[in-house]
Formats: C-alpha cells, structure tokens, sequence
C-alpha cells in the first residue's frame, strides 16, 4: 500500500492505496500502517480533483474507490455518494432510501466508518433536525465543507 500526506484548506489529508485504486483518504492526525510505503509521486489524479473540488470546481469526483467493508457498510457508502452535491440528507432518510426504516442508528455507524472522507461525501449526513452531528474530521470541517458545497465559502 502506498501513502502520500497532501495539503488542503481544511488541513492536511492522509491518501492511500496500491497505485491504481484509492482506498482511504483521512483527514490527518491519521497515520500510515507500519507496512505502507511513502509515495509522494503517488494520487496525482487525487490531488488534481481535490484541488478541483475546494477551488468550486467541481462537483462529482471520477476516481476509482476500493470501499472495504460489510454489505451493509457498502450500501450506506454507495448512498452516501448520491447525495448530490451541495445537498444535505438526515441518518433516517438514509435508512429510508437502504429500506430500513429503523435503522438510522446504523447508518451512522456505518458513516463514521467511511474510508474515504470528502471523496464519498459522510460530512453531508446531518441529523433529524438540521443540526450538524458527529464527523470524524470534526464539526468546524464538516461546517467548512458543507458552507463550500452550499456555495457560502471559497477555500482557494
């Protein structure tokens, strides 16, 4: 597995994967596993869409993702990635979509667990009344990526 730290307007970002495929983008403290091997030559279609993507530049990202995870886990990360950009949607309408109406507790689990932070788009799940809720980057980047895609906020 190959890693790189890149720079971005809402701190630095952990990528990784085996070259060809991206398996986690993180938002750093994060660290490497001890057996993945420093590339930073690596993910430069990564880095171009990012830049793309928090200059407003784009919306949709055309990379290929290796989402490692339950069924379960999969299918809300597969949703996750219809939330059109700029919109919002809440853990229960998520449970909604996957036909598991009580299941929004599950939901949100499986949203923690994203791999692939900014790219498949977690920080757009807020909670039942509007309010902004757990985020593994934390609340002020989730309010900074939302604010972008809402059209409020230029990052670069």
């Amino acid at each position: 597995m190959l890693y790189t730290c890149t720079p971005s307007p809402v701190g630095d970002l952990l990528l990784a994967g085996d070259g060809e495929v991206l398996h986690r983008l993180a938002f750093t403290p994060a660290a490497p596993e001890p057996d993945w091997r420093r590339d930073d030559g690596a993910f430069a279609a990564v880095r171009a869409q990012l830049s793309e993507y928090f200059a407003g530049d784009r919306q949709e990202f055309e990379l290929e993702l290796a989402l490692e995870g339950s069924e379960w886990q999969r299918r809300v990360w597969s949703a996750l990635r219809e939330i059109p950009y700029g919109e919002t949607r809440s853990y229960g309408e998520l449970a909604r979509g996957l036909s598991s109406v009580s299941a929004s507790r599950a939901v949100g689990l499986a949203n923690g667990r994203n791999p692939i932070a900014v790219i498949v788009p977690c920080h757009r799940v807020i909670g039942a009344d509007g309010g902004l809720t757990g985020f593994g980057g934390g609340l002020a980047r989730k309010r900074t990526l939302l604010d972008l895609e809402a059209g409020r906020l230029a990052l670069v």
